[in-house]
């Protein structure tokens, strides 16, 4: 999770949007972890992810006295994020197609696990088993998990990173802990385990 209390942001974003770069550098140092985690759960290649996150900074500055001021830094970066990496699996998925390439299409369009905080299991082999779950959530359930459990959004950050309202995020956080629940149940696994990402 960012290193910023959520209270630090308002002054931080006001700085920025002025054209502070040491605030700039200090939200990038903040960010860039948690956001990079994120683009890596759309993009498998560890530098194409790099990249996107890069971008998103940098469009950040470009844009900082043109931007929303009702929106947050943090979640105008994860919607950024998300719209380029989106942008860049489709297009890979569409040059695989156009290469008669199943297996590549595939690769593009497979998300990849997410990272847990290890405080949401009981060791290694849950944390990889839930991690994979995660992953096979449909896509808006899986972000709005990922923003809000992994990332710590509040639901007011995760509805603007996603472009939704904050009762739609709480539909999709339900409906896939709901999922995981059961999919742990199926398995064997003690549900209590995911107890820590619960409202």
């Amino acid at each position: 999770m960012s290193s910023f209390p959520p209270d630090v942001l308002p002054a931080q974003a006001a700085a920025i949007r002025a054209g502070d770069e040491d605030a700039f550098r200090q939200l990038f140092d903040a960010l860039h972890g948690p956001l990079l985690g994120f683009a890596s759960s759309f993009i498998k290649d560890d530098a194409v992810a790099q990249d996107v996150v890069q971008e998103a900074f940098v469009r950040l500055w470009d844009r900082r006295q043109r931007l929303d001021e009702e929106i947050p830094l943090r979640a105008w970066l994860f919607r950024t994020v998300r719209n380029l990496a989106l942008n860049i699996r489709r297009d890979d998925t569409t040059r695989a197609r156009l290469l008669d390439d199943p297996a590549a299409a595939d690769s593009a369009a497979a998300p990849r696990a997410a990272t847990l905080p290890d405080a949401a299991t009981e060791g290694a082999e849950l944390q990889d088993r839930v991690a994979v779950l995660v992953t096979e959530l449909p896509n808006r359930q899986r972000e709005a998990l990922l923003l809000s459990r992994v990332e710590g959004l509040s639901h007011a950050e995760v509805a603007a990173a996603m472009g939704c309202a904050p009762r739609t995020v709480n539909n999709h956080l339900l409906a896939a802990l709901s999922t995981l629940r059961r999919r742990l149940a199926e398995v064997g696994t003690l549900v209590a385990s995911l107890s820590v990402w619960l409202p």
